[in-house]
Formats: structure tokens, C-alpha cells, sequence
């Protein structure tokens, strides 16, 4: 066995998700000596990478449900520290909309089961109504149910932000750092990883994709089994956003929430995602027959959009399980609690989430931590099209993406402080560079030479001309 690293935690929390970080911030708040433990070179390198980054009020959540609970929770203190952190918010509301004789029949009971969920501030719209909101919009809908309260986030300045916090209070964040075994001794964990060995009192399975891999390999079982669930989607090109202010969202069924056209943070506008199942839980690839499905589909609900060139696709993973519902379960005699199935949601959920998994371990380990008495509530940069970036501020310097505007000043803040881009795509996120129109093909030589050695993995190949 390695040598241990770093004393003794209280908790150890093991996958760097949007729901991880949360988790992670949530004890460091509590006063606990936590751990987080993520296999890749940086945060949010599986599930939580891509989604369609919405902050839903639950509205079509099961009513009673641990899910519905956790995403009201976590939408209130998304709200509530949101200027704290410098988060952004668009507040666009959305409608649900329906296509057809047999969704309109259905809108009654979505706004019933919204007002159960507590979220009553839904309103019924007739076509006209509609129309009047959206005058883009095809003129075949049905009518709508508007939910003002749901809107638009930035998914990836978040989690960045919440594991900044647990870092500024204490906490320790390992990255390269797959969990590989363990075993409980003597009421600690032993935590073998790639960069040693680390001991803690308590786990918490934050591992999304591998989340029952994780359980096999330190329990020997696991109560659900990952699915994986594939969404693409298409962005189109920010002149799009003027064509759209509400979120549109289909009727749901059963199985997925539908796919939804939706402004994004960043100001494009997005559709997506699939519902795909497939075995593999590292790669989501996109093709060529559905992305075209999705810019049709998108065309048929805004023909105005014909005339937008698509900017970018990309394809997500959520970990979906053989149920529904979010597997969240403490086992106390093994020290340990399961955060699995956290579906598409979890962006809105993951503070609630956390709050909830504080509240199962204070059941089982009552040993009293000391919350700081003076939290630090660092502030991310904000990347939101709609609020001032850096390229506005006076003395912003060279701007190096023209495409998102991008100043080298955001790049090399990227590249240091407690959390430092780990890799190209966490450069991306921090910064969006190399995202926009070109995607990269104009920038990509100045930010290469700027992240040199400070990534995984180099931007360039060196060549021996170099």
C-alpha cells in the first residue's frame, strides 16, 4: 500500500461533477475536513460537461419526490448566493408548449401537477398569448403553459465556483486521481488512487457515470446500475437569440423531459437533447441523420432559424440508472453515502443535493465539526453574454479569441489560482475559448502557446521545425 496523503478526512468525495463540487462546498461550509478526489485533469469531465444548462423550479418533477425536494432546494440557494459568487442568471422563463390536439390535453395536468410541486406562479396561454410572447414562433402551436420561473445558467462557472468556495475554506481538491480500491479499517477509509493514498472517516459517491463501478470495486455491490443516456445537440449562432427570449419546452413523456430550444448563457441558442441509451460511458459521439433531425426540428418550431448558420454540436452523457428516480441511500455500518441517477436536473439540484447529503451523514457520524466563522465566497469571472466581460472593462489588454472576445487576461487567470485549468476542455469552460464561430481555427496557435506546459496535455505538437 502507497503511503497516506494528508492526515485524515472527515469526508471524501469522489468524482468532480457539477454535483461533487456542490457536495464538497456544502461540508468545507459545514466545517468538515473534506476531500475531493476526480479522476480526469479536471472538474467536469464526464456528465456534467454538456447539458442544456437550465435552472428548473420543478414544476414537472414527482411530486414528493427526493428530486423535486433537492431541485427547489438548490434553485433557492442558487438564487440566494448567486451575487456572492458572481453567477449569472437569464431570466428567460419558458413555455411548455404543445404541438398537437393530444399535447394541449395534456397542458391541464402538467399546471396541476405544477401547482402540487408549489410552483404556482404557471399560467395557461391560448395561441394568441402564445404567439404574442413568441412572434417567431410557429403559428401551429396549440397553446402553452408558461413557467416563468425557469431559466438559463451558466453550467460550467457553477460547479467552478462551488468547489472554489470548499477550496478557499479548507477543503482539498486531487485531480489524476481514480479511485482504484479501498477498504474500511478501524472505522476510516483507506482510499487507494493514482496519487497515493488518502484516509477518511466518510465516502461519498459522486461518480456519475462510474458511480456503480465505484461500488463494486469498494463494496462489492452496488445497489443500480449506470445506463448511460446520450443527448446531442446543436447550437446555433448568437444572431439566433434575437429570435427567441422564452425557453420552449415540449410536453414530457415518461422517459425524457423532450427536447428543447433554449438561449443559452453565452448567447447562442441551443437545441437538444436525445434521448439515447448505449453501453459505452466515456464516448458520445454525434451523426450526421440526427443533428440534421434536430435543425429541422428546430426550423419546423422557428423557421426563422433557417437562416442561422449552426455554430457548434456536441453530445452529452447522463447517468441515467434501470429507475428514474435519484438513487441517493446512506449506508452508515460502511461509512458511506450514494449519490447515483442523477439525471438531467442535477445542475439545478446539486446545492439541494448536497444539503441533503449533509443532513444523512449528520445521522450516522456525530462527531461536531466547526463551521467557519467567516466563510470566503470567492467570485468567479463571468462569461454571461448579457452581463459586462472583461473585454469591456477598461485596460483589458489583447483580446486572443475574437470569435467569444476572450482577452488574454481571462486566459491566464485560467491558468493559475487554487483551481487552474487542468486541460483543454477545462480551458474552454473557464474561458470559452476557441468556442465560438471558428471554433478555434484563428485562436488556437496563441492559446496554445500561452497553456503551454501548464496542461495535461499540450494544445500543439511540437514539430521539429519548432
Amino acid at each position: 500500500m502507497m503511503t497516506s496523503q494528508s492526515g485524515l478526512f472527515d469526508v471524501a468525495v469522489v468524482g468532480g461533477g457539477v454535483v461533487g463540487c456542490a457536495v464538497a462546498r456544502r461540508f468545507a461550509l459545514d466545517g468538515a475536513r473534506v476531500l475531493l478526489l476526480e479522476k480526469a485533469p479536471d472538474i467536469l469531465a464526464g456528465a456534467s460537461k454538456a447539458n442544456s444548462a437550465l435552472l428548473h423550479t420543478g414544476f414537472d418533477a414527482p411530486p414528493g419526490s427526493v428530486e423535486l425536494a433537492c431541485m427547489q432546494a438548490g434553485y433557492r440557494e442558487y438564487m440566494d448566493i448567486r451575487e456572492r459568487l458572481n453567477l449569472p442568471v437569464l431570466e428567460t422563463g419558458a413555455m411548455v408548449v404543445a404541438w398537437s390536439e393530444q399535447d394541449a390535453a395534456r397542458l391541464g395536468d402538467i399546471e396541476a401537477q405544477a401547482r402540487t410541486n408549489g410552483v404556482n406562479d404557471v399560467r395557461m396561454l391560448d395561441r394568441s398569448e402564445v404567439l404574442t410572447r413568441e412572434p417567431q414562433l410557429a403559428s401551429s402551436t396549440y397553446g402553452a403553459l408558461l413557467v416563468p420561473g425557469e431559466h438559463v445558467i451558466d453550467p460550467w462557472s457553477a460547479p467552478l465556483a462551488y468547489l472554489t468556495q470548499a477550496v478557499s475554506n479548507g477543503a482539498t481538491a486531487q485531480f489524476n486521481a481514480e479511485v482504484r480500491g479501498g477498504e474500511l479499517r478501524d472505522g476510516c477509509w483507506f482510499l487507494e488512487t493514482a496519487r497515493g493514498t488518502f484516509m477518511a472517516r466518510t465516502v461519498v459517491n459522486c461518480a456519475g457515470l462510474f458511480g456503480d463501478v465505484l461500488e463494486k470495486r469498494l463494496l462489492g455491490a452496488s445497489d443500480f446500475t449506470i445506463m448511460p443516456r446520450k443527448g446531442q445537440f446543436v447550437v446555433f449562432d448568437k444572431a439566433a437569440a434575437a429570435h427567441i427570449r422564452t425557453t420552449i419546452l415540449p410536453v414530457p413523456n415518461e422517459r425524457t423531459k423532450g427536447v428543447v430550444i433554449a438561449r443559452t448563457i453565452f448567447g447562442n441558442v441551443l437545441i437538444g437533447p436525445t434521448a439515447e441509451e448505449q453501453p459505452d460511458r466515456t464516448r458520445a459521439n454525434v451523426d450526421e441523420t440526427t443533428l440534421r433531425m434536430l435543425v429541422a426540428k428546430a426550423i419546423e418550431m422557428i423557421p426563422a432559424l433557417a437562416d442561422i448558420p449552426v455554430t457548434a454540436i456536441y453530445a452529452g452523457l447522463r447517468p441515467a440508472t434501470e429507475r428514474k428516480e435519484y438513487r441517493i441511500t446512506a449506508r452508515p455500518a460502511q461509512q458511506w453515502i450514494s449519490v447515483g441517477g442523477i439525471r438531467s436536473t442535477g445542475l439545478t439540484a446539486a446545492l439541494g443535493i448536497a444539503r441533503h447529503v449533509s443532513q444523512l451523514h449528520a445521522e450516522f457520524d456525530r462527531q461536531p465539526l466547526a463551521p467557519p466563522a467567516d466563510p470566503r465566497w470567492p467570485s468567479v469571472p463571468n462569461l454571461a453574454e448579457h452581463l459586462q466581460r472583461d473585454w469591456q472593462a477598461e485596460n483589458h489588454g489583447e483580446i486572443v479569441c475574437h470569435c467569444e472576445l476572450v482577452t488574454c487576461r481571462e486566459i491566464e487567470n485560467a491558468l493559475q489560482g487554487p483551481l487552474p485549468a487542468g486541460d483543454a476542455g477545462g480551458l474552454k469552460r473557464r474561458t470559452r475559448a476557441g468556442m465560438g464561430r471558428c471554433q478555434g481555427f484563428y485562436c488556437q496557435a496563441r492559446v496554445s502557446a500561452l497553456a503551454a506546459g501548464k496542461l495535461a496535455e499540450p494544445l500543439a505538437v511540437e514539430t521539429q521545425d519548432d
